[in-house]
């Protein structure tokens, strides 16, 4: 699926968890901050992900020039004009090239004395470091106690040769209709960031067939059509915020019903964390963890059947398991009866 968004590393850590089995926690953060076979950067619509090391390469190069070139106006109402820009992303790739690793703070204290000043008071220091993460020059690093670092992305991950963009397009489109399909060209749009003339072309090539999505021309890889479908079952699943499974579409109406679309996203750009039964979201989810310890509460926005509170009893368990922390749970309001239960 390319990749999972990732501004927010603990929501990041969950989706994969979520999609494995016997994954844990230490050993995604090591793979990040040691192993360096998973890499966080700014790349799907200009926001942060994290992929695996040997895509970071040509991701960026797809994605990094529009997204960079998308954030101008932006860039303009925090006095970040092109002179401040060039002399800034120059100034990263020396200062991170004589120091390595550093915190945001660090970065822009070191800016500082280079006479690259920016406000600190406004979102200007991230949008100039994560410019320089769209251009390929930085990447995040390892966390140091909690707190993001960033690092040169060549001393952090290996050079590797670039496709041609029409075959960088066809392989976003494959992976994203493996992970996502049957879905629409305008949902891979939505998706990747990329503009639907981009993402025509490269469907174009991807070795599609279409379906149809309610109505609409629609699209799945051809090898999947031959897909036996499994036996009916209660699959639940526990996702995180900003799961990619809910970012991955233009439209979520499929997936989650309108009062439930309410309650995951309040405002404040949050996609809170959902209880996903069959493919459907039924109840919203929040973690509070203390020490070792933790309580999770499952707030339904349908009645539970039995089948539904045991797959959710299952996913709070292996939740704990990943985190490695004894994990309560409640479940608020009232079971249903129904066939799942019998």
């Amino acid at each position: 699926m390319c990749g999972l968004q990732a501004q927010v590393w603990s929501a990041a850590t969950l989706g994969m968890r979520a999609r494995s089995t016997g994954l844990d926690a230490g050993t995604v953060n090591r793979a990040l901050n040691h192993d360096r076979s998973i890499v966080r950067t700014w790349l799907m619509r200009g926001t942060l992900h994290v992929v695996a090391a040997e895509d970071v390469r040509w991701l960026l190069h797809l994605l990094g020039p529009v997204f960079a070139q998308a954030a101008a106006r932006r860039h303009a109402q925090l006095a970040l004009d092109d002179d401040l820009k060039f002399r800034g992303v120059a100034a990263i790739r020396t200062i991170l090239g004589d120091t390595g690793p550093l915190t945001r703070y660090e970065l822009v204290d070191r800016l500082r004395k280079r006479r690259v000043v920016l406000d600190a008071k406004t979102q200007a220091p991230i949008h100039l470091i994560a410019l320089a993460g769209l251009l390929g020059v930085v990447c995040l690093g390892p966390d140091r106690n909690g707190e993001a670092t960033y690092v040169l992305l060549d001393d952090w991950v290996a050079k590797a040769r670039t496709p041609a963009r029409e075959t960088a397009l066809a392989e976003l489109a494959r992976r994203y209709f493996a992970a996502c399909g049957p879905a629409t060209v305008d949902d891979l749009s939505a998706w990747s960031g990329l503009p639907m003339s981009e993402v025509r072309s490269g469907g174009a090539r991807a070795n599609l067939a279409e379906v149809s999505v309610q109505g609409k021309p629609g699209f799945v890889l051809k090898q999947r059509l031959a897909l036996r479908v499994p036996s009916v079952r209660t699959d639940v699943r526990l996702l995180p915020a900003f799961d990619t499974y809910f970012l991955g579409y233009r439209r979520r109406g499929l997936a989650v019903s309108p009062a439930l679309q309410r309650r995951l996203q309040r405002g404040g750009g949050w996609l809170h964390p959902a209880v996903v039964v069959n493919g459907r979201a039924m109840a919203a989810w929040s973690l509070r963890r203390s020490g070792l310890r933790g309580r999770l509460t499952v707030e339904p926005f349908e009645a539970l059947t039995k089948a539904v509170r045991a797959g959710v009893d299952n996913e709070v368990a292996d939740v704990g398991r990943f985190l490695g922390i004894s994990v309560q749970s409640e479940v608020l309001g009232r079971l249903a009866a129904g066939p799942a239960d019998q």
